[in-house]
């Protein structure tokens, strides 16, 4: 089967089940291995370096680990090998579990209920949640989708349609050191920076491909995807993350709404860049705004890469068999 159909079978998938709880999801298991080779490396090296080596080691594994099991299954059978590749594509991609998410936060706004709201946005923010409104729920929601866009579907489906299984998981491997590691504290400041590096390269060009989908989805689901280009350019690069604005700022934009601004995170406040034009206060159905903006996204965003990639394959044909 080729590797479109089995990502096109993967994310279909991922649409009707979601996450299955019930497997021993590879990111937990990434996590489990980066977790232990800290604890290995930190003090046998400086900060900077055993946080490296702990970059090095991950990602070695990691794709030791994917190649392996897919040889061996593919060794067993054609068909097992394909199962498996389907099968490690479909755990690295979370459109479904992303907006179920987002969807919890709102029917929990819909009926009032601020103390559930809160609970359940703290499962997509690291900020605190404790003491937001329902302006500042909505917000933070609004923003977790519009980042995780990009770290949930679409950088996923690119290194998937690149790499394969064996691309995707490497990818999933970065990411999942950035969230662990990537910390601007003292813990982390000097031992994360490799992984939040590696991570800033790895997201480099899908945020930007993924930012310019935005407006494309904003006017085709009726939204203002004027501002959402202009809010785009203008605003991509205000943000502590080289990557995150680009998403975000192109959702503000196509919602005309303001994000960033004050926050709180482990308990000191925080003034984020701001991210678009406060022309109206943020509400509970925004989520459901930015949901459906996220979904055609990815869907054009995935559309565009298997254009490319065709279009790469073609030509690598034609250079080797002209005709």
């Amino acid at each position: 089967m080729p590797l479109e159909r089995q990502i096109l079978l993967a994310l279909l998938l991922d649409l009707l089940l979601g996450d299955p709880q019930w497997l021993p999801h590879p990111v937990r298991l990434i996590g489990w291995l980066t977790a232990r080779l800290e604890t290995l490396c930190r003090p046998l090296l400086p900060a900077k370096l055993a946080g490296l080596a702990t970059v090095l080691l991950t990602l070695t594994l990691t794709g030791l680990a994917t190649w392996g099991v897919l040889h061996g299954a593919t060794a067993i059978h054609p068909a097992l090998g394909i199962a498996v590749s389907v099968l490690l594509l479909y755990l690295s991609i979370a459109v479904r579990d992303l907006l179920a998410h987002g969807e919890r936060v709102y029917q929990a706004l819909k009926i009032g209920d601020l103390a559930e709201a809160r609970q359940r946005v703290a499962f997509l923010v690291s900020r605190d949640t404790a003491h937001l409104d329902s302006q500042g729920i909505s917000r933070a929601t609004v923003e977790s989708l519009a980042e995780n866009l990009v770290d949930g579907i679409t950088a996923p489906l690119f290194f998937a349609l690149i790499g394969g299984p064996l691309g995707v998981m490497l990818y999933k491997a970065a990411s999942t050191m950035d969230s662990m590691f990537g910390y601007k504290n003292e813990q982390y400041r000097a031992f994360g920076w490799g992984a939040a590096k590696l991570d800033d390269l790895l997201n480099f060009l899908p945020a930007r491909l993924t930012g310019l989908m935005i407006p494309l989805a904003a006017l085709l689901t009726g939204l203002d995807w004027h501002n959402s280009w202009r809010i785009f350019r203008r605003d991509r690069l205000h943000h502590a993350s080289p990557n995150s604005g680009h998403s975000e700022a192109a959702v503000a934009g196509a919602l005309n709404i303001q994000l960033g601004g004050p926050g709180v995170y482990f308990g000191t406040p925080t003034l984020k860049p701001t991210l678009g034009e406060a022309n109206r206060a943020l509400e509970p159905q925004d989520i459901r705004r930015a949901s459906r903006l996220i979904l055609l996204a990815a869907a054009l965003t995935l559309l565009l890469l298997l254009i490319l990639r065709l279009q790469y394959l073609t030509f690598l044909g034609e250079s080797h068999f002209p005709s």
